[in-house]
């Protein structure tokens, strides 16, 4: 009886498993620290739209050396285009262009934006 018992347990529970054996249906649910890839492309009006830090900020000139003009509060932006400036973290020294969530106008270095390459391919330098 013991053993009935275990195997009619062991069933219910299996039966109860998506994707188990005997299941019809498999629920796919991603890992919760996975998230889907951010675009990161120019558009057709020629700016660069890409994910960035949280909180990156814009500078005067493309050098942290220059006057902080705003930040970028969110997580996604548009930049209008790319120039040279002092090196950064990034291991390079592309700096995007563009309008800050104050209003103003500045440089983030592109180590804060997530671009595959920098200069972003397609993207007017200025």
């Amino acid at each position: 009886m013991r053993i009935r018992t275990a195997v009619v347990a062991s069933a219910l529970a299996l039966a109860t498993v998506p994707g188990a054996v005997g299941s019809s249906a498999v629920a796919v649910t991603p890992a919760p620290h996975a998230k889907p890839a951010a675009e990161c492309g120019v558009r057709s009006d020629g700016r660069l739209y890409c994910g960035n830090r949280a909180g990156a900020r814009g500078y005067a000139d493309r050098s942290y050396r220059s006057a902080t003009r705003g930040t970028l509060v969110g997580t996604f932006s548009w930049f209008a285009c790319w120039g040279h400036g002092d090196p950064h973290p990034g291991g390079n020294d592309i700096w995007y262009w563009t309008q800050l969530d104050n209003g103003a106008w500045g440089n983030v270095p592109a180590v804060d934006v997530n671009t595959g390459q920098d200069p972003a391919p397609g993207l007017r330098a200025c």
